[in-house]
């Protein structure tokens, strides 16, 4: 069958290179790409030389850019309470501060407009111990990053990530409310707000404002002592079964990507995001 909701994933979560990663997405039935890191680097690191390699790679593929999977945000905010030294704080071979984040806003929309995405992925710094204090300087960031995403014609899309400040349904709605720029939507995460704490679907999702979920990443786990034990999506702890067929109902119109995360057979991550990714085509298929 195919997907109701078109399926894409992070080129990474299969591996490091597109030669390895691109026909196992193409087997699945997957008709976009979302860039992360490759071969090792930053998406927003690599040079041109590199990036008319991929663009070329993705092309010939057919494999559209659904999205800049940048690492804008994924910082320390200067003056900022306590962090939360609970979650990892993975920036996927991106160690950009905050004294960085102007250059790398104007790199990642560049970015975006080089590869045609419409999508330019940002965060709302490392978690601190009071995440609500951040607020006020998370709204101006965001606001900042809205208004110079409209002036691209692209659109900034908020992912809710357990090791940063807006980690749930419930924080991420109310963040929203406070920026109602059309060109400042959300990548709903159910997984990670499962890590923070929240129960994804169905209650947080039911406080999402639906008509401004972007993006949607896929990716399963449960928990031992608090820490996520990541597996095979469809087979832990989120009900992707219920959460596609709402975002169905609810006339969700982006991709799901999957973001894999398990290591896999025997530390296989290839193998671990053939297995995600076929589960995912058969949930959205649903």
């Amino acid at each position: 069958m195919q997907p109701k909701i078109p399926i894409a994933a992070i080129t990474d979560e299969f591996s490091p290179a597109l030669t390895e990663a691109i026909p196992a997405m193409k087997e699945i039935g997957m008709t976009a790409a979302e860039l992360r890191t490759i071969d090792g680097r930053n998406v927003v690191d690599l040079d041109r030389e590199a990036l008319d390699r991929i663009k070329e790679a993705l092309e010939d593929a057919e494999l559209r850019v659904v999205s800049i999977a940048s690492p804008l945000l994924k910082c320390v905010l200067p003056n900022g309470p306590k962090l939360d030294r609970r979650f990892q704080h993975d920036a996927f071979a991106s160690k950009h501060a905050y004294e960085d984040q102007p250059r790398l806003t104007e790199r990642a929309f560049t970015l975006a407009k080089f590869f045609g995405a419409d999508i330019v992925r940002v965060f709302s710094y490392w978690r601190a111990e009071e995440p609500k204090a951040c607020e006020e300087a998370i709204v101006k960031a965001l606001s900042g990053l809205a208004a110079a995403a409209a002036k691209e014609n692209l659109t900034v899309a908020l992912e809710n990530e357990h090791a940063c400040n807006i980690a749930t349904a419930e924080e991420t709605a109310r963040i929203l409310a406070l920026l109602p720029h059309s060109n400042m939507q959300m990548v709903w995460d159910p997984a990670n707000a499962f890590v923070a704490g929240e129960d994804p679907f169905p209650r947080g999702y039911s406080l999402l404002p639906k008509h401004r979920i972007a993006h949607v990443h896929a990716k399963d786990c449960h928990l031992e002592n608090g820490q996520p034990v990541w597996g095979p999506l469809g087979t832990r702890h989120v009900r992707w079964k219920g959460q596609i067929a709402a975002l169905l109902a609810d006339g969700y119109s982006g991709f799901i990507s999957l973001e894999t995360h398990w290591a896999g057979p025997n530390g296989d991550k290839l193998e671990a995001s053939r297995i995600c990714g076929w589960n995912l085509r058969g949930l959205a298929s649903g």
